[in-house]
């Protein structure tokens, strides 16, 4: 019987070690920085002089080159954020808030590519068996060829998947796993780095595309070591609202393509389904008269979107005026009300100003400021603005409206939707060409832009 591997704690900020925990280091005083870690043998070193010399190094122009094609993974949305599909021994690490759906994803996921013909392990570590089938009843899914495994050892884990051979293996989630070399819970940190790195080599080995479940802090950060991030060859992040059906699946880190790519899904009562053509979801309708709405061309990633921004100006009831905005930064909002109180003479002293993005999306591309202050000059003024138009572009400090990146992507996507006109800044509109059936009108200033809104129902902008 072999022996067991003896372990130790380190303090991560002094390298002190212990036989045992402890929560204040006695060398540096650090607390909660020791952790365990497994000892080297002795023959170690040994091991690594002879395994020294059956290493072969390779020039730059000796490398082999991988032209195996990418494997679907039955959503476009998804294939769109890993860059083209599943790789062959690609480990991925999604995470999210509990509830936003990554499990559902994940099985759906396993389910259209067992149903391919593909051997499909899915593993988890949270759920029994009979959760697993409820869920699978839910979604109304039909894969027989797909293996389910509830199970958290470590050991179990890696001897399952080197018996069968899978051809594509789901862990949820990497916080639940745990080695018997060990002496620590799982989700310790000790814990999670060393079956995140056992799991990632044994995927590498084996050339197996590998999805792993990560939980995420209170501050929406993933829970663990940092390690774990850069241990895996991407990194998605499944972002969105309880109150709101629409999922962004953004990429914070990708070896095999870009991370400027967002998917767009949307939960309902049969799981998670791609939304092929968000745009049209988020403008809402366009028939209505209120004043305060005003269409903006946001981007996301290199896809552009295009968002109704919702603007409500109203007299406070209270000493201090409220400044509220849902899904835009709240402290770019207070910059833009400086600008128009400065630039433009308004005054939002005595007034309540609340934003809000359709949809529940968080727009963080200053490309909608413009729309922003338009919307809100709307709702102040009581003016709507005219229907089929839509508006993008950066606002200075100054005033000015400054141009944005991939302003040609954002033009093609509202004359796509069939609007009839688009705002946009002077600089980006001088080398655009003009698609057909829409009028581009330019805005050297947000005084210009405010200015056509109150003198008439159409915008009197620069025809290109």
């Amino acid at each position: 019987m072999a022996a067991k591997v003896k372990s130790s704690y380190i303090c991560q900020t002094c390298g002190y070690a212990s036989p045992r925990w402890m929560g204040k280091c006695p060398d540096c005083g650090a607390w909660n920085t020791l952790v365990e870690e497994i000892i080297p043998a002795k023959n170690a070193k040994r091991r690594t002089t002879l395994a020294m010399q059956t290493v072969k190094l390779l020039g730059l122009d000796e490398l082999p080159v991988d032209q195996e094609p990418r494997i679907s993974s039955g959503y476009k949305e998804l294939d769109r954020v890993l860059g083209g599909g599943l790789v062959k021994g690609g480990v991925v690490l999604i995470g999210g808030p509990p509830g936003i759906g990554k499990s559902t994803l994940l099985l759906q996921v396993s389910g259209m590519l067992a149903s391919k013909g593909l051997n499909v392990l899915y593993i988890s570590g949270e759920e029994s068996l009979s959760q697993i089938k409820l869920r699978a009843e839910r979604l109304e899914m039909s894969a027989p060829t797909l293996k389910i495994l509830s199970e958290s050892s470590l050991e179990i884990i890696t001897g399952v998947i080197e018996a069968t051979q899978p051809g594509f293996v789901v862990m949820d989630s990497i916080q639940t796993v745990f080695s018997s070399d060990f002496e620590s819970l799982p989700g310790h940190i000790g814990q999670v780095r060393y079956c995140g790195h056992t799991l990632t080599k044994l995927a590498k080995d084996k050339q197996i595309p590998m999805f792993l479940v990560g939980q995420v802090t209170k501050d929406g950060s993933l829970a663990g070591p940092r390690v774990l991030e850069h241990l895996v060859d991407c990194l998605l992040l499944f972002e969105g609202d309880d109150q709101h059906v629409y999922r962004l699946l953004r990429t914070a880190k990708n070896r095999f393509g870009s991370t400027n790519e967002v998917g767009i899904f949307e939960m309902g009562s049969k799981g998670v389904t791609e939304v092929k053509n968000p745009s049209a979801h988020l403008i809402g309708n366009q028939a209505h008269t209120a004043s305060g709405t005003c269409i903006a061309v946001s981007l996301e990633g290199t896809r552009p979107l295009l968002v109704e921004i919702q603007a409500l100006v109203t007299p406070s009831s209270y000493g201090t005026p409220q400044r509220n905005a849902t899904g835009f930064d709240a402290r770019r909002l207070a910059m833009l009300l400086a600008v128009l109180e400065k630039r433009l003479g308004l005054h939002f002293g005595t007034q309540d100003v609340f934003i809000n993005a359709a949809g529940g999306l968080r727009l963080i591309d200053p490309g909608v400021d413009l729309a922003v202050a338009l919307a809100i000059v709307s709702s102040l003024k009581e003016q709507v603005l005219p229907p089929k138009t839509a508006v993008f572009g950066e606002i200075g400090l100054s005033g000015e409206v400054r141009s944005v990146t991939q302003s040609a992507q954002r033009i093609s996507e509202v004359s796509r939707l069939g609007f009839d006109s688009v705002i946009l800044p002077v600089d980006t509109a001088k080398g655009i060409k003009r698609p057909d059936k829409l009028n581009l009108l330019s805005a050297s200033t947000v005084q210009n832009a405010v200015d056509q809104l109150s003198n008439s129902s159409n915008f009197r902008g620069s025809r290109i």
